[in-house]
């Protein structure tokens, strides 16, 4: 197994280098992404705030009178800050990514390595289906239902509005984003875990019913205090829990027939050395 593996004796000195390389070109990437990102910072905070233009327009309110706030002088610019360093972390992702695995390549054999790059393109593409998820329908309805809360001023009544601070509004989203977006990576860590033999469907499926209560509990922790937010969590990843089951099997079924097939290789060899 020697010829599939880059197992040339190497130096510490010469490991830290690389991990220095592979960090320079990781920060560079990020720092680049940051850059372009601040200089269209108030660009992507409008994109980021039309999840809750939506919600107003479920709350049937004027959509012109829509507005955040912000309470403080240098609230907006570290806002607007967070935001360059938000889309710069996601822009900059796949570069990040792709050095991580360079380095750790070398270390791996062939058929490691052709194993863990389907992980590697599938991790962000399951990040954005749940950051899509947040962005075109959970938010808005986050957003709606806080917005119902809203009192008019009559008889006895006084007017409480709604004002989203910048600040508060970003680290919602930016909360709800990261929450769902890992979530979402449930599938691609139990599949690894199963790979390793780590995890197997049986044990999955046993621990199933906590799995339903640990769902839920996270999702009170990751989410706003409200019961929509929650329920909007945990049912995703209660359902991902499955899919997750599901991968495990697919797994475990594809390791029975490489065992068969090694077995059968392995008689074939047999009764020709016989011969």
């Amino acid at each position: 197994m020697s010829g599939d593996i880059e197992d040339k004796p190497q130096p510490l000195i010469e490991h830290l280098m690389e991990l220095r390389t592979r960090l320079m070109w990781s920060i560079g990437a990020f720092f680049v992404a940051f850059i372009v990102c601040f200089f269209f910072a108030k660009h992507l905070f409008n994109a980021l705030v039309l999840p809750y233009k939506r919600a107003v327009e479920w709350a049937h309110l004027d959509v012109s009178k829509a507005e955040l706030i912000y309470t403080a002088p240098q609230e907006f610019f570290f806002t607007q800050v967070k935001v360059a360093m938000f889309g710069g972390l996601v822009i900059a992702f796949p570069i990040i990514a792709a050095q991580i695995y360079k380095f750790v390549a070398p270390g791996l054999y062939k058929n490691e390595r052709a194993a863990f790059l389907p992980f590697l393109i599938a991790s962000p593409v399951l990040f954005l289906l749940g950051a899509s998820l947040v962005y075109f329908f959970f938010t808005p309805m986050v957003m709606w239902f806080f917005l119902t809360m809203q009192q008019k001023a009559g008889e006895g009544d006084v007017a409480i509005s709604l004002l989203p601070k910048v600040s508060e509004y970003l680290s919602l989203i930016m909360t709800l984003v990261f929450s769902f977006g890992l979530v979402f990576q449930l599938p691609v860590i139990t599949t690894l875990l199963a790979r390793v033999g780590l995890l197997t469907s049986n044990w999955l499926r046993e621990k199933r019913k906590f799995a339903i209560v640990l769902a839920f509990v996270v999702a009170a922790v990751l989410t706003p205090p409200d019961p929509m937010s929650q329920i909007g969590l945990a049912l995703p990843t209660i359902i991902l829990y499955e899919i997750a089951i599901w991968a495990a099997r697919l797994v475990e079924r594809q390791r029975a027939r490489d065992a068969v097939n090694e077995a059968d290789g392995s008689t074939d060899v047999a009764k020709t050395d016989n011969v």
